[in-house]
């Protein structure tokens, strides 16, 4: 049993195979995906598949590149999509100062907004944070993320933001990254992070793991990611990675548990 805590299902690349991609994946052991809303769009996507899947759950929030498109009305919808049973966070949201798509002062005063509303809806936070490590730290630690908890996606920062989502209660979610060659590092953060901390994702349609390279990312592929960290921890089999990941995420996504329980 595997659940893949952070899909793009509603992507346009999914468009001529999405079911017989959903299939795949159940076939491979996933028995959960969650799929992230980026900005009112795809949150609305993201409700759709869920609502249309008893195996999908959704997020909604507006990703720190498209901030900058927030306009009247959009957290209140944001508010209105909460309400539907099968959402069960609030990103992917955060800072990325990297591309700069949205001007960094800007994605700051919204990414403290977004953190004041999922707070408001009693739900976990999806982080997403690029070379912005500190200011990311200190908005979570201000406005009192700790209090609904969260995860960092797509986790590939360095030891110091490790231990400071982990002091904040926060999860570390691993991706396809964690099987490239020069990922030595983040192999070393993912061995040192308790397994009780630990979650699995594919970021599909990106970041596809080896042995896949090159091709499109895809749920089914998160079953890599799983084999990864067993490799890592030559303690522990997969089968009890498998279980301490599935146990993670129905920990943090409670309306998921509550729903499969």
């Amino acid at each position: 049993m595997l659940i893949d805590t952070h899909t793009h299902l509603d992507d346009i690349r999914y468009d001529a195979d999405r079911e017989a991609t959903i299939e795949r994946a159940r076939q491979a052991g996933v028995c959960a995906f969650v799929t992230i809303g980026c900005d009112l769009v795809t949150s609305r996507s993201a409700v759709t598949l869920a609502d249309r899947h008893p195996d999908i759950y959704a997020s909604i929030g507006v990703h720190p590149h498209e901030v900058k498109h927030i306009g009247d009305g959009w957290y209140d919808e944001l508010r209105r999509l909460a309400l539907h049973e099968k959402v069960v966070a609030y990103g992917e949201i955060g800072l990325d100062y990297h591309y700069n798509h949205s001007a960094p002062k800007e994605q700051r005063e919204r990414f403290r907004e977004q953190v004041q509303l999922a707070r408001e809806l009693r739900l976990p936070v999806i982080i997403h944070t690029r070379e912005a490590q500190e200011d990311t730290i200190s908005i979570l630690k201000e406005e009192k993320a700790s209090e609904v908890g969260g995860v960092f996606h797509c986790f590939s920062g360095d030891t110091w933001l490790a231990k400071d989502a982990l002091d904040l209660g926060f999860y570390l979610s691993f991706s396809g990254i964690l099987t490239f060659t020069n990922a030595t590092m983040l192999r070393e953060i993912a061995k040192q992070t308790p397994l009780d901390r630990v979650l699995i994702e594919t970021d599909c349609p990106y970041l596809t793991p080896v042995p896949h390279r090159g091709k499109r990312n895809e749920p089914a592929f998160v079953s890599h990611v799983a084999k990864q960290l067993a490799d890592i921890h030559a303690d522990l089999s997969l089968a009890q990675i498998e279980q301490a990941t599935t146990n993670n995420a129905h920990r943090l996504f409670s309306k998921m548990r509550a729903r499969t329980a």
